[in-house]
């Protein structure tokens, strides 16, 4: 899909049901698949292969005709950047950096390393997606 959308899947024990909560940056959506009355889906189903799905042609028919809408920093969030493998301050340089979001007096130790502010860390582009590539 054409927008930044983002969301998180769950399964219960055994796969008596399935769900989804995703959301873009003005629309949250939850998705549950399941029965009245409490029994399996099947062997292997799971959010992703059942919930997601519903999600996607949901969002899809809302945000029709909508352009997409980047997801916004809220005002006095600092953006650090950080190794994705140990979550410690990344150098400039490093290429597998990706900038996480902190309250202000809770980001990782960071010395000399660059920290952006919010506020003027508005170029969405440097920001890696947080979907992987979920669609």
């Amino acid at each position: 899909l054409p927008w930044p959308l983002a969301g998180k899947t769950g399964t219960s024990n055994e796969a008596m049901d399935t769900w989804f909560v995703g959301f873009s940056p003005d629309l949250v959506v939850g998705v549950f698949i399941g029965f009245d009355r409490p029994r399996s889906l099947g062997p292997g189903e799971q959010g992703a292969s059942t919930a997601v799905p519903v999600f996607k042609d949901f969002m899809a028919a809302a945000l029709e005709g909508t352009p997409p809408i980047p997801f916004r920093i809220p005002p006095g969030i600092r953006l650090v950047r950080v190794d994705p493998e140990t979550g410690l301050p990344a150098p400039a340089d490093a290429k597998n950096a990706i900038l996480e979001a902190f309250i202000p007096g809770t980001e990782p130790k960071f010395g000399d390393r660059p920290v952006l502010d919010g506020a003027l860390a508005l170029d969405q582009s440097r920001i890696k997606k947080g979907t992987g590539g979920l669609y």
